[in-house]
């Protein structure tokens, strides 16, 4: 009557439960929870209430708030992706998934997943802060969307290429590095016109400034489709993942 079935349980519900068990343990983790929660929302509240920086607008809020989106995405798909997953290669934990029925593919889809959830949560919460410091945003939601989905596969790229090239000491050491140096010369919290026009025009290539810097043309200046930084986000993704994909080490 009841007759067993053993086998692999069917990959939508694999992938779908390693989302859920990743994303667990990413708002668990404090550390994780400080880089993509505490930070950025510090940086909004404290950037927005106290006049330090010379904006260039009326209420600082809104020049900040779009660079403080982009600076969520960034922690969460590439400082806490790579951290957390250069200590899982480390410690075996990925060669061990990647012998599971789950294929490689599938658990790096988990991942991903996981990284969105995370970044829906991030997007709500300083929104709401946002609007709370008199945030007043313009533009096309659909831009919006854009902006955000290709800088998380270009930030989620170069955070797997560098969890899977390096050791995890390395990893911890210089995604935390690259954080520091692109929250204060990304365009994040420090406007462009700050820099140098030669220092202006290499910043303007890296994903961070692309980011932020559509972020603000269409929820600051109300712009329409910002395809000059969807093109540097997408340039990007494509050769991070790729770059990922192709060097990736599971030991």
């Amino acid at each position: 009557m009841y007759t067993p079935k053993p086998g692999a349980a069917p990959l939508g519900r694999m992938i779908a439960t390693q989302a859920v068990l990743e994303t667990k343990m990413l708002l668990r983790n404090g550390e994780q929870l400080l880089l993509t929660v505490v930070i950025p929302t510090l940086v909004l509240v404290l950037f927005s209430s106290v006049d330090i920086i010379d904006t260039g607008t009326d209420k600082a809020v809104d020049f900040l708030t779009p660079g403080v989106l982009a600076l969520a995405v960034m922690s969460t798909a590439f400082t806490g992706q790579a951290i957390a997953t250069g200590f899982e290669r480390r410690y075996g934990v990925l060669k061990r998934l990647a012998s599971s029925p789950l294929p490689r593919w599938g658990l790096m889809t988990a991942k991903t997943a996981s990284v969105l959830v995370t970044e829906i949560l991030q997007v709500v919460l300083l929104t709401v802060i946002a609007f709370a410091l008199g945030w007043s945003p313009q533009g096309n939601p659909f831009a919006v969307l854009l902006l955000l989905i290709l800088g998380t596969a270009a930030f989620s790229g170069l955070g797997l290429l560098m969890a899977g090239t390096l050791k995890a000491e390395a990893t911890l050491a210089a995604a935390n590095l690259v954080f520091l140096l692109l929250l204060v010369g990304g365009g994040v919290i420090i406007p462009l016109d700050q820099f140098s026009q030669a220092t202006q025009d290499i910043l303007r290539l890296l994903p961070i400034t692309a980011l932020s810097d559509g972020l603000r043309d269409v929820l600051q200046h109300g712009a329409g489709m910002p395809w000059g930084d969807l093109g540097i986000l997408a340039v990007w993704a494509v050769v991070g993942l790729a770059a990922a994909g192709r060097f990736f080490r599971w030991e």
